[in-house]
């Protein structure tokens, strides 16, 4: 692995963080990430911060795996590390060559990280998959490798308050077999939903559950609300973007 300063100070930041807050990361499946080559990360997204775990498993593999951000967030120190970390904006206007840049990256032999559900999931279900990671795979011919975590919506998501302080949490994080690009865009998209409901079903099977917790999903006895309740909040929050980017 080549020498990243930036990456590499980040990397310390975030295990000092994850010290001070106690987290008890528990993860199977790290051989299945590639130490060499291509590759798209697919992972849920339930949290704020999940991507920093997301780096540490690169890491663990000897890689430091590269993310797809908001363009417009680059500018300023985040800018400045973005470039560094070799991040690949994200140009909701100009989505084909943020798609190309991506597409470039794994054929150079880059792990790209994609969240197939492109927002958090309010219901701590995974929603449904949009088809770029599929897409990527397909045109850069690598592999898909699905990943869960579990447990980071409890630090940091959205309409919970935030538990940034040292709370000992466990965090489950499972990885599963690599997907090979060799079925239609729809297939691949459906194969690797269903591949990492699965994993999503063995990161919560021995995870100790709160009866009535808001970060625990309906079907677990939680009080998080159901996808379509998520939907609607979901819908809400953007008619409120967009409202207020009209003023």
């Amino acid at each position: 692995m080549a020498r990243e300063p930036v990456y590499d100070i980040l990397t310390g930041m975030a295990r000092a963080i994850f010290f001070a807050q106690g987290l008890r990361i528990d993860v199977e499946g790290q051989e299945h990430i590639p130490r060499s080559g291509g590759a798209v990360l697919a992972v849920n997204h339930t949290a704020y911060l999940d991507f920093m775990e997301v780096g540490l498993v690169g890491r663990k593999s000897g890689r430091n795996v590269r993310f797809m951000m908001k363009a417009e967030l680059e500018h300023g120190i985040v800018g400045f590390l973005m470039k560094h970390c070799k991040a690949i904006g994200v140009d909701r206007t100009a989505g084909a060559q943020s798609y190309a840049r991506a597409v470039t990256a794994l054929r150079e032999g880059e792990l790209v990280v994609v969240y197939p559900e492109a927002t958090i999931s309010r219901s701590f279900e995974l929603k449904e998959f949009k088809s770029g990671a599929a897409r990527m795979a397909l045109e850069a011919d690598v592999p898909i490798v699905p990943l869960i975590i579990w447990g980071a919506h409890r630090i940091w998501t959205k309409d919970i308050p935030r538990q940034l302080g040292r709370h000992n949490f466990p965090i489950n994080i499972r990885i599963g077999a690599p997907i090979p690009p060799d079925a239609p865009r729809e297939q691949l998209t459906a194969t690797l939903r269903t591949r990492m409901n699965e994993l999503l079903d063995r990161a919560q099977r021995d995870y100790p559950m709160e009866e009535g917790a808001r970060w625990v999903p309906v079907r677990l006895g939680g009080t998080a609300p159901t996808l379509a309740e998520a939907a609607v909040l979901e819908r809400e929050e953007m008619e409120r973007r967009h409202r207020a980017k009209s003023r």
